[in-house]
């Protein structure tokens, strides 16, 4: 069974604002994502569980003490939260927490079932001592620490297809062999310093279906036979999408839907477990947003069950 990590807090982790009402982060997909799903009958709510906060010993193995300590007493200076996007909060912070457990608990949910799926994650952005780019904690860096070091796995391929760079991801990760780090997206978007990735594939200003795609297929069936992981961390980022206001590919809604085909389909192929994290996707209509995303619920679902 299909198994997705959900919690109420993904929806609203923000302060009220200035008249009273909440705020969404960044937008609602985090709640229409489940409610289509459910809609059209791909899920029900048996899919569907609510992770725990992480326990911060696994935090600690990924992000600084004085780092944990400063977000979890509420004291992140201005100027760094300025580099993250968001007010800081206790709602944030604790909704960091669980979609970091969310992503450990799908990591674990995909070692049993081949797949599982978070509505939120792919904090790609987030460096062991800072956030940045709306990204607290680097979910995905949690959860393969916390794989390698229980003895779960041997070696961790991270697949980055957010349109942004995993910069975070790639400097966390640097000195760790256990883990390969490959992020494609494009050359012009954020951030505009790129850190170093174990591979890079960095796509210029107003790529397509096809040249996307091709440069997809060619890389990762090689990565995995030259790798040879056993685990797939997926960020299945929606922002490739030409609809989208802060990325800057042309990739049509059907392009997208092969590319997370044609990642589950290798997943499937070599035998991998992979756990998905949502990523980016800013469409000023919710419902490209929402439509491109469900899709890799769908397929997810009918590749692997």
């Amino acid at each position: 069974m299909l198994r997705i990590a959900f919690d109420p807090l993904y929806i609203h982790p923000l302060p009220q604002g200035p008249n009273g009402e909440p705020h969404r982060f960044p937008m609602s997909k985090y709640e229409l994502i489940p409610e289509q799903l459910l809609y059209e009958g791909t899920c029900t709510p048996e899919n569907f569980f609510s992770p725990q906060p992480v326990e911060d010993r696994w935090v600690l193995g990924v992000h600084t003490a004085e780092y944990v300590r400063m977000l979890k007493t509420l004291t992140v200076p201005d100027r760094m939260m300025r580099k993250v996007g968001f007010p800081l909060s206790e709602g944030l912070v604790k909704r960091e927490w669980i979609i970091t457990q969310g992503t450990i608990d799908c990591s674990r949910l995909a070692l049993e079932h081949g797949v599982a799926l978070n509505v939120a994650g792919g904090t790609h952005h987030a460096y062991a001592d800072r956030g940045e780019g709306f990204c607290l904690l680097n979910d995905v860096a949690v959860a393969a620490h916390y794989l390698l070091e229980n003895g779960l796995v041997r070696k961790v391929l991270v697949v980055d297809l957010d349109v942004h760079q995993g910069n975070g991801t790639a400097v966390i990760f640097q000195n760790e062999d256990r883990v390969f780090t490959f992020s494609m997206h494009g050359k012009d978007n954020y951030p505009l310093r790129k850190e170093i990735s174990d591979l890079d594939i960095a796509l210029p200003t107003g790529t397509t279906d096809e040249p996307y795609l091709a440069a997809l297929v060619e890389t990762l069936p090689r990565l995995i036979e030259e790798q040879k992981p056993d685990f797939l961390f997926y960020i299945s980022g929606v922002d490739i999408l030409a609809t989208d206001k802060l990325g800057k590919f042309k990739v049509s809604l059907e392009g997208c839907r092969q590319r997370d085909a044609f990642v589950f389909e290798q997943a499937r192929r070599y035998g991998l477990p992979i756990a998905v994290s949502m990523g980016g996707g800013y469409s000023p209509r919710i419902a490209d947003i929402v439509e491109a995303h469900c899709n890799t619920y769908r397929l997810a679902d009918r590749i692997f069950f």
